[in-house]
């Protein structure tokens, strides 16, 4: 008898999880023990082949500048209410405060073999894959304001942040009885180049780059002017949303969309579909509003509430509110809310086609083969993210691919 799937998972709703605050130049993260979404519970008989010993995982060097000596990995997440990180012995061992004795740190790196492939095995978490090259990450273990123990996660996007200087980067997962859920994500910034693939039910795989896809995503953003100063060296490129806030980007970058959005849907209507149904808006005493299966309205963005997707776009996991935010955020970083009145806006060739637009975003989608990626919040909006999963996975594996 088949199992019920569950509802598709997204790193939207993983954000919309993870309570994260800048703190002593890092950020203090948080993950749900169902991270990515509601789960549907599924029977004994649908348990990954993984389960009871940990999905395998392997680890594989196809970087080409950094031998396995050098690459430094961090499994940490959460697992039921408590904050924790992996082993390499595929355990998942809680986060203590006790483990800061690295000059104030944890070290909770995970070595590679000496050549090789790498396998380890993943136990029911949620959580993200830190990998970092020549140098280890500092992590640090601390008191909550709920009292609990938690984790301070690197910040490469904050110039006082411990890990600023060192080459790293993650993606993230979700991985309990219904199955494993996974993405590569650049919505806060974009270093390693890092592929996942995951087999089971199928074979799936994202996040793979062109050949020279990191020099033509660095090179895109150090000749666009509004977006250079994002690029740290060799490094990284900051999101433009991390750069606004730390005044790398300027914060009005999107108005003169933003008021061409409100003047265009003044006269005209604007429909969004959405699972819940088709919702009709218009702009009313300044405020985008929307009829349909529920009144929905939204004050006018700024610049930084479309480059967060947050804000005025901030989508609340209620069915209504929530899917009609996500298309907004999107169609706003893609600049296709003029072009059309239907959305959200599938034609992928029309997207980022104005001057006005997410270039970071347009620039990370052309370096992948598969044109997807997470390049914002709502990217994974009309299926353009870089996000697979698999409710029967047997073997899971990240790639470093080539500089």
């Amino acid at each position: 008898m088949p199992s019920h799937a569950p509802r598709r998972f997204t790193r939207r709703k993983l954000l919309a999880s993870m309570a994260g605050a800048a703190a002593a130049g890092t950020a203090a993260v948080t993950i749900a023990p169902h991270a990515l979404g509601a789960v549907a519970t599924s029977s004994a008989g649908n348990r990954s082949a993984g389960a009871a010993g940990g999905l395998p995982l392997t680890i594989v060097n196809d970087s080409g500048d950094f031998a396995n000596r050098s690459i430094h990995l961090y499994i940490v997440g959460n697992k039921g209410t408590g904050q924790v990180r992996v082993t390499e012995h595929g355990t998942a061992v809680p986060i203590k405060l006790a483990d800061n004795s690295h000059n104030g740190y944890t070290d909770y790196a995970i070595s590679l073999a000496a050549k090789g492939r790498t396998t380890l095995r993943l136990p029911f978490m949620s959580g993200r894959i830190y990998v970092a090259l020549g140098s280890k990450l500092k992590f640090k273990a601390v008191t909550g304001g709920d009292g609990t123990v938690a984790l301070q996660h690197p910040a490469g996007w904050v110039e006082s942040d411990p890990n600023y200087r060192v080459l790293h980067d993650f993606v993230e997962f979700t991985y309990n009885e219904s199955g494993m859920y996974c993405n590569t994500t650049m919505v806060d910034m974009f270093s390693v180049p890092l592929m996942l693939q995951l087999n089971g039910e199928a074979d799936h795989s994202t996040g793979r780059l062109r050949d020279g896809g990191r020099a033509q995503v660095f090179r895109a953003m150090r000749n666009n002017p509004k977006f250079s100063r994002l690029v740290v060296g060799e490094r990284r490129v900051i999101a433009p949303s991390h750069g606004l806030d730390a005044g790398l980007f300027p914060s009005d970058y999107f108005d003169p969309y933003i008021d061409q959005v409100w003047q265009t849907y003044q006269d005209r209507h604007l429909t969004v579909r959405t699972d819940a149904g088709t919702f009709t808006g218009q702009v009313k005493d300044g405020r985008l509003t929307f009829t349909g299966p529920a009144s929905v309205s939204f004050a006018k963005p700024s610049t930084r509430d479309v480059l967060f997707c947050d804000g005025a776009l901030a989508a609340p996991n209620d069915g209504t509110t929530g899917p009609v935010a996500a298309a907004l955020g999107a169609d706003f970083n893609r600049s296709t809310l003029v072009r059309t009145s239907h959305h959200p806006d599938t034609q992928a060739r029309a997207f980022y086609g104005t001057t006005v637009t997410n270039h970071y975003a347009k620039a990370i989608h052309a370096a992948t083969t598969n044109g997807k990626a997470y390049g914002f919040a709502f990217d994974d909006v009309a299926g353009w993210a870089s996000y697979i999963q698999d409710n029967k996975p047997k073997s899971m594996s990240l790639t470093l691919t080539p500089f």
